[in-house]
């Protein structure tokens, strides 16, 4: 990721991998590159998205489907009804009762009823948003929850989609429904996706480092941008995110290495976009983190849909 910079915020493009591999003649071996960074502006902005004006109580779950752009949201708001917020592909952003998280597609988020949520995505996802009448969510969490999402249940909400709206004769989609109460009453609920910080600073630094997650800049150099010491920033940081800069941007790679294998970048490339000096070494941080390699999540992606991780692993602050 790029960034053009004329003395506002930063613009942010996206790197064009394939057009520096053959221009520049990069390989693992080569020499360090030094990158001055452009300042840190203010906090990436969101363009807000309309909700539907014609929203109806679901019926027990009404189905909406629609793709967010990068740096869209839709502002804060709340429902007579539960919601399931999900995507199939790409990264969800939510904030939820002072809670903020991101997921991938092997996560949701349960949003009860009457709970003042706004959701978006940094870098664009295809959003699944299930709406759930108040009497068919008694088995679910009464506060926001991040849950596991199977692959079954994954089928299942692409399977609701395809089908929202369409006659039904011969009961098909209410048992679709019911399989989908039943997989969210199953589901796993985990202690958080990647946190996410409401500060304005922490936001300014979380945003280039998902965005950039090749970024090497240390906790020094991040407290000289943003004008503290290095030990305020790190005990900021754990006191609001729940764990160290460090053990965060392991997490960010983390996040960012499913949502790139899952749309079919390779292995090799992944690695580059993230930052690491070597594919070996990815595939080692890889495997240390989810208990496979990156090859054997790209065949199970390719196979089943996403491979249902759980959460991701917390690592020690």
């Amino acid at each position: 990721m790029l960034a053009s910079y004329s003395g506002g915020r930063p613009s942010w493009q996206p790197l064009d991998f394939h057009r520096y591999q053959s221009d520049m003649r990069l390989s693992f071996d080569a020499l360090p590159i030094y990158v001055e960074y452009p300042p840190i502006g203010d906090v990436v902005s969101w363009t807000p998205i309309s909700a539907p004006p014609d929203a109806l109580p679901p019926r027990p779950i009404t189905m909406r489907a629609q793709s967010i752009p990068p740096r869209h949201e839709f502002p804060e708001h709340a429902h007579d009804w539960h919601q399931v917020v999900y995507a199939v592909d790409g990264v969800l952003m939510a904030v939820a009762e002072n809670r903020s998280f991101v997921v991938s597609p092997e996560q949701a988020v349960w949003l009860p009823s009457g709970v003042r949520h706004r959701v978006g995505s940094l870098m664009g996802a295809e959003f699944r948003s299930l709406w759930i009448a108040v009497g068919s969510g008694r088995d679910l969490p009464s506060e926001p929850t991040v849950l596991a999402v199977s692959p079954l249940l994954k089928q299942l909400i692409v399977e609701a989609a395809a089908i929202e709206g369409r006659k039904d004769d011969e009961g098909y989609t209410q048992r679709i429904t019911a399989l989908i109460l039943d997989q969210l009453a199953r589901a796993p609920a985990l202690s958080a996706g990647l946190p996410w910080p409401r500060s304005e600073r922490l936001l300014r630094l979380c945003e280039v480092l998902y965005l950039d997650p090749a970024d090497e800049r240390s906790l020094d150099d991040w407290a000289t941008t943003l004008g503290m010491s290095s030990r305020t920033l790190s005990r900021q940081f754990e006191a609001e995110m729940g764990l160290s800069l460090r053990s965060w941007r392991r997490r960010v790679r983390l996040l960012r290495s499913l949502e790139l294998l899952g749309s079919g970048t390779g292995v090799t490339e992944t690695a580059l976009q993230l930052g690491y000096g070597s594919a070996s070494a990815f595939i080692f941080a890889f495997r240390t983190e989810m208990g496979s390699s990156p090859h054997a999540y790209t065949r199970n992606v390719g196979r089943e849909g996403p491979i249902n991780t759980g959460t991701l692993p917390r690592p020690v602050a």
